[in-house]
């Protein structure tokens, strides 16, 4: 991956920041801070005759530059548009950090300054607003370059931001949310990769790495390994592919001895064809992203490793392709999960549930988790309801789905609640196994979930479809067009969160 990777702080009162460039936000009613009017002031009003310029209105995400030559005046000033002082939050303080690292890359500009955006009309803490820009830096700075062999000379990286304020900012903010967004991005780069690099191995042998750094068990079955365990979901979806399957299991242990641990279960299958259910050729090449599930629990131990929470965490990742073949498992099939239920094939293309089902059933039956939270990019409907903008969420504990709900507002990965009720899991009674792998009804994400409960036995348990929110079409301000790492921040802000 590539990122900016060093930011730091600067206390200062902004009467002298020669830097290449300073960002500054301002918000609709262009009314100057007091650290701004000090600005203001070294610039002999310069500031101040822009803004009575209609031109620039700040609005969220509107930019304006300035240019100076003054030694004690950076050589551009760059204006950032917050909107409304109601509407603002952490979250459009990381669109503002987004936007001025990439308008920074964009004039190739190495080492620049920003603000604490909006901080006068925050009511978050200094730490979280510190570690919102800090995320909204490197977020929006990063780039996959993996591949690019031609045009190297038009990419650039900036080295260094600098967040200035008037109050010391706490470097272990900075080096907490940096670790946060790190483990963001490596999610991404997963994500990124193609599926002829990302296989179930590849997976695998970046969860031993990270487990290597940590300090923390992983443990990799092959297809004979979990086949043999009983994991019969897994197996069957894995029937049709040459490349080897794995079922990934990190143990980390940071709580008390005895403590019943949280558990994290991700869909990783690393090509969707859609098996012998083979899905349409248009667009296809996206399905090297229906490994995000299983990304963002890699991302979240990632973080983990980094940042060492004092909790007990099972992390279990189900990897594989969905290949048709001669041997691949047909409409029409039974398999048994590792629960010992029986669900009947009727779409091979509804593989990650089938997946998903043995890692759940196996989190649920042999650790006993306090509670479990699942990822997975699960279904288009899921995309039909919500769009790009939430998370779908639904489980069996109210309590614990608002908490994940609350997270998501605080990090801006927002997540909307669905409905679960016993309605839906007859819906996917099979006349002739335990479960179907479909429902004929309609509303496809709660009918996923419905399944998917079958598995979770007596766990607190909360299913989040990412389908929508794994990878954007456009850019956003520290979401680039691509992978979105959706998920990380959200579980790391929700585990600061429980109570210790």
């Amino acid at each position: 991956m590539a990122y900016l990777e060093k930011v730091t702080s600067a206390k200062t009162d902004y009467s002298n920041l020669n830097y290449s460039l300073v960002c500054l936000g301002i918000f609709e009613d262009k009314e100057l801070t007091s650290a701004q009017q000090k600005f203001d002031d070294a610039a002999n009003g310069a500031l101040s005759d822009v803004l009575e310029n209609e031109d620039f209105r700040g609005e969220s995400g509107q930019v304006e530059v300035l240019h100076f030559t003054q030694e004690n005046l950076p050589k551009r000033l760059l204006l950032v548009g917050l909107g409304k002082k109601d509407n603002f939050n952490l979250n459009e303080m990381r669109k503002a950090a987004g936007t001025a690292v990439r308008n920074a890359q964009s004039r190739k500009i190495e080492t620049f300054a920003v603000e604490l955006f909006g901080s006068e009309a925050s009511d978050n803490s200094i730490s979280e607003q510190t570690q919102a820009v800090t995320e909204g830096l490197m977020l929006g700075s990063y780039q996959f370059t993996e591949y690019k062999t031609q045009d190297k000379d038009k990419i650039f990286l900036s080295k260094e931001a600098v967040i200035l304020s008037e109050n010391e900012v706490n470097s272990k903010d900075i080096e907490r949310a940096s670790a946060i967004a790190r483990a963001s991005m490596f999610a991404r780069d997963l994500a990124s990769y193609p599926s002829n690099e990302l296989t179930p191995g590849r997976m695998a042998d970046e969860a031993k790495k990270i487990a290597k750094r940590g300090g923390f068990k992983c443990t990799v079955y092959d297809r004979e390994q979990f086949e043999k365990m009983g994991m019969g979901g897994l197996g069957g979806v894995a029937k049709g592919t040459d490349e080897p399957p794995k079922f990934i299991l990190m143990e980390y242990n940071g709580g008390k001895k005895g403590d019943a641990p949280v558990a994290f279960v991700g869909k990783g299958i690393t090509f969707d064809s859609g098996g012998i259910s083979i899905k349409p050729s248009k667009s296809m090449d996206e399905m090297k992203f229906d490994m995000c599930g299983a990304g963002a629990v890699l991302g979240i131990f990632h973080a983990i490793a980094d940042l060492k929470p004092e909790i007990n965490g099972i992390g279990i990742a189900v990897s594989t392709e969905n290949m048709p073949g001669g041997h691949a498992y047909k409409p029409g099939d039974i398999l048994k999960a590792y629960n010992g239920k029986t669900i009947e094939v009727l779409n091979t293309d509804a593989e990650g549930r089938l997946a998903l089902a043995d890692g759940l059933s196996y989190a649920s039956k042999e650790y006993n988790p306090k509670y479990m939270v699942n990822f997975a990019t699960l279904t288009g409907a899921a995309v039909v309801a919500l769009g790009h903008r939430a998370t779908a969420i639904m489980g069996n504990d109210d309590d614990l789905v608002k908490d994940i709900i609350d997270a998501g507002e605080y990090t801006g990965e927002r997540c909307w609640q669905l409905p679960l009720w016993d309605d839906y899991s007859q819906d996917m009674k099979s006349e002739i196994a335990d479960v179907k792998n479909i429902g004929l009804q309609g509303a496809g994400t709660i009918t996923a979930g419905a399944f998917l409960k079958e598995f979770v036995g007596e766990t607190k348990w909360a299913h989040l479809d990412i389908a929508g929110t794994a990878w954007w079409s456009e850019d956003q301000p520290y979401v680039p067009k691509g992978p979105s790492g959706v998920g990380v921040r959200l579980i790391m802000r929700w585990l600061d969160q429980l109570p210790k």
